[in-house]
């Protein structure tokens, strides 16, 4: 048995790189490979934080397809009901990954992985990391505005060691807030095709240095 979570996740992933390899023995390679892939794509989507295991399975399987699939072909593919299919194609439309086609003679919805993977990584650095980036300075510049309007009530109260505290404090908050704002100004150049240089925020604002302990 396993004796930690690690070993538990390792067996997990071994299982989902291989749970296709022994199914029939009728399989071709290219079978045998693309499930590997769907598998191995999953893998990496389900510690993404974007996508979940599904999703990356779905679009895996789609990606190395030359004809488009329809709900019942992935589901039949993937081994999942087709309504749990459904709602994780769904993201993907949403993120841009997989697109509905129309198929003549047939009434079914098909679906097909874009094959523009810049257009993939355009939308996940601008919907996901600037977003969480931005998160970020609107709490830095909320905190500010905390911290001022409390140092203005409390001005003339705070001693030497308060005013240093606050100053450590802004100091840290300016910190963060250069450096997000670099960063998403960033991301904003590689979304629109422009060069950058992650190195130019290394050291945009270096952090305060912690204050001495109390009495030091």
């Amino acid at each position: 048995m396993p004796s930690s979570h690690a070993e538990v996740m390792c067996q997990t992933e071994y299982f989902e790189y291989t749970e296709y390899s022994n199914r029939t023995a009728g399989e071709t390679v290219d079978e045998r490979a693309q499930a590997i892939f769907a598998d191995g794509i999953g893998a990496a989507c389900a510690t993404s934080g974007v996508l979940s295991q599904l999703q990356g399975r779905i679009f895996g399987l789609l990606y190395l397809q030359a004809r488009p699939l329809s709900l019942d072909e992935i589901a039949a593919e993937l081994q999942q009901s087709k309504s749990h299919v459904s709602v994780n194609i769904r993201g993907l439309v949403e993120w841009h990954m997989v697109q509905r086609v129309t198929v003549a003679g047939s009434r079914k919805d098909h679906y097909e992985a874009v094959a523009d993977l810049w257009r993939v990584a355009q939308e996940i650095m601008e919907r996901r990391f600037r977003w969480n980036l931005r998160q970020v300075l609107a709490a830095v510049e909320e905190t500010q505005l905390a911290a001022g309007a409390t140092a203005k009530v409390a001005t003339a109260k705070v001693s030497g060691a308060g005013r240093r505290e606050e100053a450590f404090v802004a100091a840290r908050l300016d910190a963060l807030h250069a450096f997000a704002a670099a960063v998403d100004a960033g991301i904003g150049l590689l979304t629109q095709g422009q060069s950058w240089a992650p190195e130019t925020v290394r050291h945009v604002s270096p952090p305060a240095r912690l204050l001495p302990p109390a009495g030091a």
